[in-house]
């Protein structure tokens, strides 16, 4: 367990080779006093109507107030779940999270509905099941998951010590959460019975307010980070919900201020790791809660002091939110590196807001884009997050009449984070990657790509499987999802990528008039490998193409190399030299020197749903055995549409 600890610190709080800007935007814009001069008290700086304001709750809710209150119908008979003890050490003993987030999750959802049914409805049917809600959830020992409690408890186990309070991203999310409804729905619970809002209050006070106050050591906060220290997701999205729950409940000017610049400081370490390019290491799936959240907070802040503390003028701002709309493919797919999904835009109402905020018509056409491809799914509702859905509720009528659009950059090149896009006039769209191997939520993909074709992925990046205990471990490198040898990559003299700060990319170059993008990778595999270089580039021709170039030194021949490429549909190799894939109606060649390679496809099946729900029952592997060992040498592929 402890060593098991030690590994998940490690992947959190790891060190980058580069060392991060030391902007501190937020503390520049005030200091505690001018933030105490500046936040609105006595939540005056709420825009949403009251409880009792039944007009303006229907004009709120217009269009979805059906809906909404269905969605609370449905929750009026839910049997609240318990979250057993052996849910939580189930964690420990095979290694399963969903054992306790699936009844813990299915409750805080029905909470939500119910919360919002109420303040669509307003005739206090929903409160007796709300309050058992409540009422429920303060009676548990922790809100955090039991995969997160190991990692601040002294125990070191998934059950809740009753010595030590957690704030992770699920107790902040109910934190959050149940501050909005001690602010709505006070006054109607003490018509029942004031001891259901001043328990509320007090596990609010202790659970979140107080804990964020008197502890230090979680490794979200950064506190105590050195200028090389990873920040990531849980940063922006752990201090959104503890701004909210101090904006919400402080009453008292001086605490509120103190608390509040507290987040500041820390959301500031967040922002410093961040690079100038803006881009998202972690990938679109982890925008929404890194970027995305970053927005939410300096949204609230902003709002809160009559946008004296604002910094969505900040350049690394725009760029941060940029990027998820330069990110998206087509057809519900994004450029995935890392623990990202290839699927999902991101969400729209919190991509148009952003784009409201630091003037990017790419994101609000970004957004409205994704709005007219999911009319189906409801644009309000952002479950537990409260703030998000009463932002979209607000925001709707204006978000409906922006034009869609998507981004055609001919190419798009994050400099520091080493991320390139380059699309061209036949259809190909090429992503490619250098970074180094340890990066938040890291695969070892040092130089790996993927390639759509027509909006359709054909050579991909698979993703990450269900997360379990064994993802964050020690053992996270032996899931076959993590491994370089399965991603678009070589395996040389046998040996694969590894983990680290300093397996890392070298001599990283782009041509945006060319459509080159070069790295090299030996120093990206361990000493084992004796690759003194390899330099890789991806040349996509604008009428045509992309070539594919490996030209390599190796210190001494251990193996033959492989070429290792991931594929959506099965290649078919018939023939000698030639590769064919189709997909979707499209088809894609791939060529190589017959006298070079020996082609071998693996059929690999996908029974993680969380894969299957992305690409079906299997995936494949086609590798390209090197048939001659060599010291000095260089492969060409090349990869055209039929």
């Amino acid at each position: 367990m402890r060593k098991n600890l030690i590994i998940i610190l490690l992947f959190f709080c790891s060190f980058s080779v580069n060392a991060h800007e030391y902007r501190d935007l937020l503390q520049k814009e005030a200091d505690i006093s001018v933030l105490k001069s500046s936040l609105i008290v006595e939540q005056k700086w709420v825009q949403y109507p009251g409880y009792p304001d039944r007009k303006g709750w229907d004009i709120l809710t217009a269009g979805f107030k059906e809906d909404i209150i269905q969605s609370g119908v449905k929750a009026l008979d839910y049997k609240w779940k318990v979250i057993k003890a052996t849910d939580y050490l189930e964690y420990e003993r095979s290694g399963s999270r969903q054992t306790m987030e699936a009844p813990f999750g299915a409750n805080n959802a029905a909470m939500a509905d119910l919360v919002l049914a109420e303040l669509s409805e307003g005739k206090g049917r929903f409160i007796d099941q709300i309050i058992n809600g409540i009422w429920f959830t303060c009676e548990m020992s922790s809100w955090a998951l039991a995969a997160h409690l190991p990692s601040y408890q002294a125990s070191r186990r998934s059950l809740a010590d009753m010595k030590e309070s957690v704030l992770d991203l699920t107790a902040g999310d109910l934190g959050s959460f149940l501050s909005w409804t001690y602010y709505f729905l006070k006054e109607e619970f003490d018509k029942v019975n004031p001891a259901i809002s001043e328990r509320l209050r007090n596990n609010l006070q202790a659970r979140i307010l107080d804990t964020y106050m008197n502890r230090s050591d979680f490794w979200w906060q950064g506190f105590n980070a050195k200028p090389t220290t990873m920040l990531n997701n849980w940063n922006p999205w752990c201090n959104f919900n503890v701004l909210t729950c101090f904006l919400l409940l402080e009453n008292d000017q001086d605490k509120l201020a103190e608390g509040v610049y507290r987040t500041m400081v820390s959301v500031d370490k967040f922002i410093n790791y961040n690079h100038e390019d803006g881009a998202c290491e972690e990938g679109p799936s982890y925008w929404g809660h890194a970027a995305g959240k970053l927005y939410d907070y300096l949204q609230i802040l902003s709002t809160a002091t009559a946008d004296k503390v604002s910094i969505f003028d900040q350049p690394i701002i725009k760029n941060m939110g940029e990027y998820i709309a330069k990110s998206y493919v087509g057809k519900g797919w994004v450029v995935n590196f890392a623990d990202a999904s290839a699927k999902g835009g991101g969400d729209k109402g919190v991509i148009f807001r952003y784009g409201k905020a630091v003037q990017s018509e790419l994101m609000q056409q970004f957004a409205a884009y994704l709005y007219e491809q999911d009319k189906k799914n409801p644009y309000f509702n952002s479950g537990r997050d409260m703030y998000r859905t009463l932002e979209n509720l607000v925001f709707y009528k204006e978000f409906v009449n922006i034009k869609p659009g998507l981004s055609q950059a001919s190419s798009t090149w994050y400099p520091e984070t080493e991320f390139c896009y380059m699309l061209n006039q036949t259809g190909f769209f090429l992503a490619t990657k250098g970074g180094f191997n340890n990066e938040s939520h890291n695969h070892n993909d040092v130089g790996s790509f993927s390639l759509y074709i027509d909006q359709t992925p054909m050579i991909i990046d698979v993703g990450v499987g269900t997360y379990t205990r064994q993802t964050f471990s020690s053992e996270r490198y032996k899931i076959w999802t993590m491994q370089s040898n399965y991603h678009n990559l070589p395996l040389i003299n046998g040996v694969s990528q590894v983990q680290g700060a300093q397996f890392r990319s070298r001599n990283v170059m782009f041509d945006p008039k060319r459509l080159i993008f070069s790295l090299d990778l030996a120093k990206a595999y361990a000493d084992e490998a004796a690759v003194e270089r390899w330099q890789r580039s991806y040349r996509l021709e604008g009428n045509n193409g992309l070539i594919i170039q490996d030209e390599f030194r190796l210190g001494e021949i251990k193996a033959p190399n492989q070429l290792n490429f991931l594929t959506w549909s099965k290649p078919d190799i018939t023939i000698p030299g030639i590769v064919t894939l189709e997909k979707e109606g499209v088809r894609l060649r791939i060529n190589f020197e017959p006298s070079q390679f020996e082609s071998v496809v693996e059929t690999i099946p996908l029974s993680d749903r969380r894969l299957s729900n992305v690409w079906g029952e299997q995936i494949y592997r086609l590798t390209l055995n090197a048939k001659k060992k060599q010291l000095v040498g260089k492969y060409r592929i090349t990869i055209n549409k039929l």
